[in-house]
């Protein structure tokens, strides 16, 4: 029975490998496996976990989260304030890549959704930063890290996803993660920086007209526009959460009232738009939501196979101890980040892990923000990684696959870094405390 488990595991990863739709492939294998090896009786379990899962109140943060991610998109946001902070960064060498990790940063704490903004970015700033005389490995390496960003600053989905599979608090996960994604936006910063006081010509100043012709020009005003409400939005989200004010669900409808309101300010809003941005949300939580009634038919079915037991006995065996379990899981997630997308390893890999990490003691919190530390890593790895192929998507024709591969190398290793820094210091996450 145990070896079935396995043998279940490895089927479903194989089928999705193969373009299988992954929740038909959880849920339909999983139910398969049951009928033919277990007693009809199990089967009895699935609609209470449904039930279970779906009555969970946090998860609706999911759709409220990517509807207000998806209405900034369209209100024009994300061009507004890179345009402000490239000419505010403007004197210095490598203003431009520092404004983009800045942006970045902000976007990924006003949606949480990668693709958008890396697409988004790389729109809007790489011919800008190309025409400007920018390396290419350098321009493409700064925009794939930084819109990869919301991976991990709240209000990630990513994070929304695992404290619901590990079953922690989404609030506590959000407040362990500010830390590592702060250190980030500054190393990346800090890198973009000592690149460009080496060599000055690939990361060249802005034109000193350009930029005294900004500060003559309502520059206060602009400034304020620009970064007011985009902050006012953040903070009301975040703080609310982190000062024990408003759950993340609350926070949440609050961020997609506000989204809709700075649409209407930025004169964005239309029967149209609110229609797309309908559609699309309606489009994303659907999937997820599908994967989820999947994964949790394949708990329930690994667990009654005694997959979890198995594992737990071939660990023991092995006499792994936490520091080397942990290694290897990382290693799994790692590469399964090049082949499959985040919701599908938070589906289909973190169910099976957790629990003997549960019977190790390991602290639960610090698991999530490794985890998604690592998915990050693996969106960023070439030869699969997914924000590469994002940015490439609308990249000019001069950019190769080869300057994509090249400009990433060194953000890699930033990550890898923070990475380590969290293993080695788990307490830097607690310097937190929700409200």
């Amino acid at each position: 029975m145990e070896i079935l488990a396995l043998l279940l595991f490895v089927s479903i990863f194989v089928l999705i490998l193969y373009g299988y739709p992954v929740a038909f492939t959880l849920g339909g294998l999983s139910l398969i496996y049951a009928f033919c090896f277990l007693p009809v009786s199990v089967l009895n379990l699935l609609p209470i976990r449904i039930l279970g899962i779906m009555s969970k109140e946090e998860l609706m943060a999911v759709p409220l989260f990517v509807f207000m991610g998806i209405m900034l998109e369209k209100s024009g946001l994300a061009s507004r304030l890179l345009e402000t902070m490239a000419l505010l960064f403007g004197r210095i060498p490598g203003g431009l890549a520092i404004a983009v990790v800045i942006v970045g940063a902000l976007l990924a704490a006003s949606t949480g959704i990668v693709g958008a903004t890396v697409v988004t970015m790389g729109l809007i700033s790489l011919p800008t930063m190309l025409r400007r005389g920018y390396r290419i490995e350098l321009a493409t390496g700064t925009i794939a890290a930084s819109g990869t960003l919301g991976q991990i600053i709240p209000p990630s989905i990513v994070l929304i996803l695992l404290g619901s599979v590990l079953n922690v608090s989404i609030g506590q996960l959000f407040a362990a993660a500010l830390l590592p994604g702060l250190l980030l936006v500054v190393a990346y910063m800090l890198y973009v920086f000592i690149y460009a006081r080496l060599r000055p010509h690939e990361a060249p100043a802005m034109p000193a007209a350009e930029v005294a012709a900004f500060h003559a020009n309502n520059y206060w005003s602009r400034l304020f526009k620009a970064f007011f409400l985009p902050l006012l939005l953040i903070i009301t989200v975040l703080g609310s959460i982190l000062a024990g004010i408003a759950s993340p669900t609350e926070a949440a409808a609050v961020g997609a009232v506000g989204a809709m309101l700075l649409t209407v300010l930025e004169k964005k809003w239309s029967y149209q738009v609110l229609t797309a941005v309908m559609r699309e949300t309606t489009h994303l939580t659907s999937m997820v939501f599908l994967i989820l009634l999947g994964a949790t038919t394949f708990s329930l079915v690994f667990r009654e196979l005694g997959g979890d037991r198995y594992l737990v006995s071939l660990i023991e065996q092995a006499n792994l101890s936490v520091y080397g379990f942990l290694a290897l899981v990382m290693l799994l997630i790692f590469l399964a980040g090049f082949f499959i997308d985040f919701i599908e390893i938070i589906f289909i890999i973190v169910p099976v892990v957790a629990p003997i990490f549960q019977a190790m003691g390991v602290d639960l919190i610090w698991l999530g923000i490794l985890i998604a530390l690592n998915l990050q890593t693996s969106f960023l790895t070439p030869p699969f990684g997914f924000s590469l192929f994002y940015l490439k998507g609308v990249a000019p024709p001069e950019v190769t696959t080869g300057h994509l591969y090249r400009g990433i190398v060194p953000f890699i290793l930033i990550q890898l870094a923070v990475l380590l820094l969290v293993i080695l210091f788990p307490e830097m996450l607690s310097w937190i405390k929700l409200g």
